[in-house]
């Protein structure tokens, strides 16, 4: 990605990350030195109760001026996290990156060659791309499917995948997409690519290589599946019956 002069701001959110949070840092660091781009790496401390802030605190000075930390005072989810980022970034592309690493930030160059490939303005990682390699359980699997059945019945999207936590915007997308963004926890990634496709912009899909580094059972219960299942119509009835988000025109902060 040598040939890429604009900036890149890679948004990492993190909550309870002790055991991952140095590695993930140091091998995103890494990785985008090895890139040879222009890079800030910004990560968002969403109220952790761990020592997840101490080691940020640490690493700070190791990077001066390219690794930001924002801390959140409370646990406020992983959109309202990745919001507040924002107000952080300087660069031209956003990368959303997730704190565990499952997703490893070497695949953000395929993001960014199917970015010029398909002129598009957001590209995002996607479990169910036919060339995506991944080791999650058969009920994830199932869950990631219907979910995908629901939202193309709902909004009718270009994609399969809208949860998967690796993606690439244009910055100009989200500084006109997120003064509309109400969804602060798991239909986050929903709200914002809807809302996108409904102002015009070009959505591709990247295949990936997940490997999760924990067991997902006791990260993801019945209640984050309810929380979803819950803003998912919230965000239908905003878009379909209130046209809220063809009205609210915020100033982006």
């Amino acid at each position: 990605m040598k040939d890429i002069k604009e900036k890149i701001s890679i948004i990492m959110p993190a909550y309870n990350e002790a055991e991952h949070i140095r590695i993930s840092v140091e091998e995103t660091i890494k990785t985008f030195e090895d890139f040879g781009c222009n890079w800030e790496l910004i990560v968002i401390d969403d109220g952790s109760t761990d020592s997840t802030p101490k080691i940020l605190e640490e690493l700070v000075p190791k990077y001066p001026g390219q690794l930001l930390v924002g801390t959140n005072p409370s646990n406020m989810g992983k959109g309202e996290a990745i919001k507040n980022a924002l107000n952080l970034v300087s660069g031209d592309y956003v990368v959303f990156l997730d704190a565990d690493l499952d997703l490893h930030p070497l695949q953000v160059q395929t993001l960014f060659d199917i970015m010029r490939l398909d002129n598009a303005d957001i590209v995002i990682g996607s479990k169910l791309h036919p060339n995506s390699i991944v080791q999650y359980p058969l009920e994830r699997k199932i869950a990631s499917y219907v979910y995908y059945l629901l939202v193309k019945l709902m909004f009718n999207l270009p994609c399969h995948d809208t949860q998967t936590g690796l993606k690439l915007f244009k910055v100009e997308v989200l500084r006109k997409v997120f003064p509309k963004i109400l969804v602060k926890k798991y239909a986050f990634d929903l709200e914002v690519l809807v809302v996108a496709h409904s102002l015009g912009f070009r959505i591709a899909e990247a295949p990936i290589v997940l490997k999760p580094q924990r067991i997902y059972y006791g990260r993801i219960g019945y209640n984050a599946i309810n929380d979803t299942f819950r803003d998912t119509l919230a965000v239908f009835y905003r878009m379909k019956i209130l046209k809220y988000y063809d009205r609210i025109d915020h100033h982006s902060g």
